[in-house]
């Protein structure tokens, strides 16, 4: 049974949470200046203090590693354009920052990713990921044109991809 750390052990294994830093870590935690070194390299040799700290950075890192609920959370926050992200824009009087949600191939990706964990997805679905695919390509086609000047109607031909024909048989 471990025993517990007294006050200066417990500064200091916190203090070495943050900083990495023993010698430092000791000089924090009260220590002398001229003995922080060989403290700090001692403490860090003691059981219930590398115990302590090994249980703390354990509980350090679960919180900092997203977890599949969270994961799952932020893709659909993508997909439906909630989520938003800082951009800098160049204006004439300088930069600006401004915020806007993902672009539409952003979105299609989460969405992907999002269907991935559910194997039985089925056909309609991926016929709106295609269409929502068609959307953004027209939609980047007429951006493209209006960026080199041409003001012109865009014409754009999509060639099938699926198997079925006309009246929608396979």
């Amino acid at each position: 049974m471990s025993k517990k750390l007294t006050p200066k052990q417990k500064k200091f294994a916190d203090n070495y949470i943050e900083s990495g830093n023993a010698t430092q870590s000791a000089i924090k935690a009260g220590y002398s200046r001229k003995t922080a070194k060989s403290v700090g390299s001692e403490n860090l040799t003691k059981p219930d203090i590398k115990s302590y700290i090994e249980k703390k950075m354990k509980e350090v890192e679960s919180h900092k590693i997203m977890d599949a609920k969270e994961a799952m959370e932020l893709l659909t926050r993508i997909a439906r354009g909630e989520e938003k992200e800082t951009v800098i824009v160049g204006t004439a009087d300088g930069l600006e920052s401004t915020t806007k949600e993902a672009d539409l191939k952003t979105r299609i990706n989460a969405t992907k990713e999002l269907l991935k964990r559910y194997p039985d997805n089925d056909k309609l679905v991926e016929q709106q990921i295609r269409k929502v695919k068609a959307e953004a390509d027209i939609a980047e086609a007429q951006a493209d044109s209006i960026t080199n000047g041409v003001n012109d109607n865009v014409t754009i031909n999509f060639i099938r991809t699926d198997r079925r024909d006309k009246h929608g048989n396979d």
